[in-house]
């Protein structure tokens, strides 16, 4: 009989070396076996012993402890790749396959308005400082290829691609995108590099470069920029641009893609540039233009 742990080690790294999946993923997933484990041992039983009715009396208890019904609907997915993956590699039945997922509420992501954009970049435009210009190209950049806040902060300097004018993205999975990026953007990334990129970086005896594009000095080492960094960055500009939704620093991505939508983009070509896995992923965005392709309708249609 193998220990509860053996299984976890096991299940670790077929998470990092087969499903690649991304260091925060990592931690849910760990988080959440985390979890089920010392739930299970207060029920005195283990992976190996325990039934389908001990999972659900975890989810029970998830559930009375507060878990919304996203994060138990994410508990439930763990814990069905959990006992998939011990039953094709140790033989232990797939108790996960009883496990029903809660319905969940679909929320439409928080954007903004291309007027609003206009005014968070006329604040952003305000500060001429080394720090201040590296917030506008994070926010330009951002914004121009709708890429993940975890994609951005991590970005390095050899992702871009100046002669074709496109940026290498790694995503979920590391898994790889070429993304286009503007004229404008490109020559403000040139300027970033030439002026201001060195002023932000610590420099000894070693290390007189820095392969991050976003880095910050910490501890007398050059680090990328931490999304808790550029989220403080984000609400301050928020603020000060007066608008009063509840943004997050992924609601630039959600803009993005409402935008071109707007546009004219085919769905299609708009997952692949977001990087999404599953055309269903993308197909919230649709929702949010039922006004908008009402009154296309209402203008365009011969019989209207």
């Amino acid at each position: 009989m193998r220990v509860d742990s053996d299984y976890l080690t096991n299940f670790e790294m077929f998470l990092l070396s087969e499903k690649r999946v991304s260091k925060n993923t990592f931690s849910a997933y760990k988080k959440d076996i985390e979890q089920l484990l010392e739930f299970l041992k207060s029920a005195k039983t283990n992976l190996e012993s325990c039934t389908k009715n001990h999972l659900k009396d975890f989810l029970r208890f998830m559930r009375k402890a507060g878990s919304t019904a996203k994060t138990v609907s994410r508990k439930i997915s763990t814990i069905k790749l959990l006992f998939k993956f011990l039953h094709e590699n140790f033989d232990l039945e797939d108790k996960g396959v009883h496990l029903i997922f809660p319905k969940l509420e679909q929320k439409l992501p928080v954007y903004l308005t291309e007027e609003e954009i206009e005014s968070l970049f006329n604040v952003v435009n305000e500060d001429n400082t080394y720090r201040g210009i590296r917030n506008k190209v994070m926010l330009s950049l951002m914004y121009a290829t709708g890429m993940r806040v975890s994609e951005l902060v991590n970005m390095r300097i050899d992702q871009i691609e100046f002669e074709t004018g496109f940026v290498k993205v790694y995503g979920k999975g590391s898994k790889e995108r070429m993304i286009p990026v503007p004229e404008s953007i490109l020559d403000l990334l040139k300027y970033y590099l030439e002026n201001i990129h060195e002023k932000l970086i610590y420099k000894n005896v070693e290390e007189t470069s820095c392969k991050y594009l976003f880095p910050i000095s910490y501890k007398n080492q050059n680090k990328p920029i931490s999304r808790q960094i550029f989220w403080g960055v984000i609400k301050n500009l928020i603020s000060k641009s007066g608008i009063k939704k509840n943004i997050s620093p992924h609601s630039l991505r959600h803009s993005l893609a409402t935008h071109l939508l707007r546009k004219g983009a085919n769905i299609r070509l708009l997952q692949e540039l977001l990087g999404h896995e599953n055309l269903t992923t993308i197909q919230v965005y649709t929702h949010l233009e039922d006004s908008h392709l009402r009154n296309i309708y209402d203008k365009k249609h011969p019989r209207s």
